[in-house]
């Protein structure tokens, strides 16, 4: 595993973060872009020095603080002056209390979106790329990197805009046309890849071995351990946004698998910190049935996931081989969750459900997410009487395609009432 130059581990500020540790044997190692343990290859996460002994003087600390991640910045691997530098300061979304799509599902024990779309660029990739900037400022980066299934493009293009970086990312060559140019406007450069995501995630990881690659962060690789925690916040602000009240089921999409994992961590630390009551809930895994490897698992009861090649219109779920898909499926069966897939259909039924019943409109991967929650209650798995928050974590417009084919205008007419009237559209 390469390791590049880095700024001197004795000057580096990233707040409360002691060091990295790796999630299978524990073996820890000093701060830096690494991603892999040394002895075992098992994935390294960060680990902490936490504030503990006063919940409550922390609770009020973050409620003080600013109305994005950076309320939270005690508990990230960022500097105390994190909200001080250039950003593009994302978080603190919206939690819709969703009562009509509630009605419309029987859920009577509370339904809410969680709405990422209010994020910058329009999804949740901003969270785990503002973390990732702060590592990289760190660690003497010029260059920001990622190879992605479109969201996480346009999220670093942007932060590196912001924060004064030059950025360069790797995408499939058959994205949806929406966010290649989102991903692209921001001046930054944008190289499409014949192939997968796989098939990118794989060259990217040959370029940071590359002198090529000097001096490059790559936000979802070398930079990873950090990039995954800004997905924690999401449980933060579910949490707090519910009156620091952890909900009973949590709806997440599952692409390599981080963000649930990240969840997942999040709420843990919020019971160790004393800032939430420790009680159960369950997480429930969503993935799309044309790359739905770690649903099929999940199924089957294996332990393994199986890489598939990715056949479906939700393109920013659509990684075949995730890197943490063995870690939701130990989360989702911890917790009493499951991991459930939708087809395509049921994905493009479930964005106009949403839409129509609470004038959110989701992308694909929201699509998902609304829809493994209205089968799994149609089959009685998911309960109707208990709390439960359903991710949103991108923007309609930016998957047009997937809902354009089925609609549009009602009617086209002449400019006349009379032509108002003979279309059936005045009551």
């Amino acid at each position: 595993m390469a390791v590049q130059t880095v700024t001197s581990t004795t000057s580096i500020d990233l707040g409360p973060a002691a060091a990295l540790s790796c999630r299978e044997c524990g073996e820890r190692f000093e701060l830096g872009p690494v991603f892999a343990c040394a002895s075992c290859f098992g994935p390294l996460e960060v680990a902490y020095n936490l504030p503990a002994g006063d919940p409550e003087g922390l609770r009020k600390r973050i409620e003080a603080g600013p109305e994005n991640i950076w309320r939270y910045a005690p508990l990230l691997p960022v500097p105390a002056d994190v909200a001080d530098k250039p950003g593009i300061n994302p978080g603190f979304t919206k939690l819709v209390k969703a009562g009509n799509l509630a009605r419309e599902l029987g859920v009577t024990g509370g339904l809410y979106i969680k709405d990422d779309s209010g994020n910058p660029t329009h999804s949740f990739k901003d969270r785990v790329v503002a973390i990732a900037v702060e590592a990289a400022r760190a660690f003497g980066f010029t260059t920001l990197s990622c190879s992605s299934t479109g969201n996480l493009a346009g999220a670093v293009g942007a932060a590196a805009a912001r924060a004064g970086f030059r950025s360069c990312v790797f995408i499939p060559h058959d994205l949806e046309q929406g966010k290649v140019v989102m991903a692209a406007v921001y001046g930054g450069e944008l190289v499409g890849i014949e192939g997968t995501y796989d098939d990118v995630n794989r060259f990217c990881s040959e370029l940071i071995g590359d002198p090529l690659g000097e001096g490059w962060g790559f936000v979802n690789v070398n930079l990873r351990p950090y990039y995954g925690e800004g997905s924690k916040t999401l449980a933060y602000e579910i949490c707090e946004q519910l009156g620091w009240r952890i909900p009973d089921q949590i709806v997440v999409p599952v692409a390599s698998g981080s963000q649930l994992t990240k969840i997942d961590k999040g709420l843990r630390e919020l019971i160790g910190l004393g800032l939430v009551e420790d009680r159960p809930y369950k997480i429930i895994g969503a993935q799309a049935e044309g790359c739905s490897p770690v649903s099929a698992a999940f199924k089957a009861g294996h332990d393994v996931v199986r890489p598939v090649k990715p056949d479906t219109i939700v393109k920013s779920l659509a990684i075949g081989n995730p890197a943490d898909g063995p870690y939701v499926l130990d989360i989702a069966r911890r917790t009493g969750g499951v991991v459930e897939d939708v087809d395509d259909e049921q994905v493009v039924e479930a964005i106009k459900l949403l839409a129509r019943t609470e004038g959110i409109f989701a992308e694909t991967a929201g699509g998902v997410t609304v829809g493994v929650t209205r089968k799994l209650l149609d089959a009685g798995v998911l309960d109707p009487a208990l709390t439960t928050v359903v991710l949103n974590t991108g923007d309609g417009l930016k998957t047009l395609d997937a809902v354009a084919p089925t609609t549009g205008p009602t009617a086209t007419i002449r400019p006349s009432l009379d032509a108002f009237r003979a279309a059936g559209l005045a009551n």
